[in-house]
């Protein structure tokens, strides 16, 4: 593996090729998604990546900025944190499970913005249902009225195959140790070029040219065979291919919740609509806390699950991956409907 040339040259590594290897790391990232290298920063997760964008923007008291209930609970914090400290005004609003059409989701996402609205939030794919957000149509809307569009795209980059042109986002940020497989510990930031400037980086940097995204990811020594295993993943992911490895992930959700739906007192709250989901799912049952049930079936049926309790959102979230077999997610439909007889 590429990590193994790290353990044999130590310091000389550090001190030589670290970070030309970092840039090769950073290059195969963007190439997933048709950006350029020098719009994104290699670093440990999903959270960093986006908490550096909401820390970073110069905010003025009275500044607006717009999320859902049902963001990710770290970045949501960042913003009370800012609110806190900036006293800025964070308008949260509430998507549903099961929309009825696009318009629907822009039109929540519009009637929060008022002309103190500096930045929108918005998931790719909602982590805690899977539901694919329709980001350009978003991202169009809000740019019309002067807004910013920062995406959480833990669960969507390597899922699902698309191009940040598609997209005309300002800011986006994922875990590469999600879907890619990569090492756990790496993340992705993106940042469209001539933002770059406009970001406070958390930990200071030397001088740099222009718009260097260098400035915005300085972190002194940290543990690059995290860095170096990407390459690896990447390479095993295109021996699939990223097309074919979203329609095997969004066929195995399709075969699991397509047969549960119709059960008596049992709950899918991810979208039918195969264009609004990929390989994530969420099921819960009535009458029984998703903690109670997510324990019933690791403990009985050695499953395992993440109970999720948000706003309009009870239930557990299931995420097979290329490898789980149909057979499994058979034993899986079996034991949700004999809990909820």
């Amino acid at each position: 593996a590429a990590s193994d040339v790290y353990k044999r040259q130590g310091s000389y590594y550090m001190r030589t090729v670290r970070l030309e290897n970092k840039r090769k790391s950073a290059q195969k990232v963007a190439e997933i998604v048709g950006c350029s290298a020098d719009e994104v920063a290699i670093t440990r997760n999903t959270t960093e990546s986006l908490d550096l964008i909401i820390g970073g923007i110069q905010w003025e008291e009275g500044d607006e900025a717009v999320m859902a209930e049902q963001d990710y609970g770290a970045m949501l914090n960042h913003f009370k944190y800012a609110e806190r400290r900036y006293g800025i005004v964070n308008k949260l609003v509430s998507v549903p499970n099961h929309p009825k059409d696009d318009q629907e989701i822009v039109d929540l996402y519009a009637s929060a913005i008022t002309d103190k609205t500096r930045l929108l939030m918005v998931c790719h794919m909602i982590n805690i249902t899977g539901q694919i957000l329709p980001v350009r149509k978003i991202a169009d809307m809000a740019h019309a009225r002067g807004v910013e569009v920062m995406v959480d795209g833990a669960h969507a980059y390597s899922h699902i195959d698309f191009q940040m042109k598609d997209l005309d986002c300002d800011y986006y940020g994922t875990s590469l140790h999600k879907w890619l497989s990569a090492p756990l510990g790496t993340g992705m930031l993106y940042v469209k070029k001539e933002k770059i400037d406009s970001i406070w980086p958390l930990l200071a940097e030397r001088d740099l040219e222009a718009n260097d995204m260098r400035r915005l990811n300085h972190i002194g020594t940290h543990p690059v065979h995290v860095d170096l295993g990407i390459l690896n993943a990447i390479e095993y992911q295109n021996t699939i291919g990223l097309k074919r490895k979203e329609e095997r992930l969004r066929y195995l959700q399709h075969y699991w919740t397509s047969q549960l739906r119709d059960v008596p007192k049992v709950v899918v709250n991810t979208p039918a609509e195969q264009h609004r989901h990929a390989g994530i799912g969420n099921v819960g049952i009535e009458g029984i806390e998703p903690r109670v049930l997510a324990d019933r079936l690791m403990e009985d049926y050695r499953i395992f699950t993440v109970a999720i309790n948000r706003p309009g959102v009870v239930g557990l979230r299931i995420t097979p991956n290329v490898y789980t077999t149909t057979d499994e997610l058979d034993a899986l439909f079996r034991a949700i409907t004999e809990i909820s007889a």
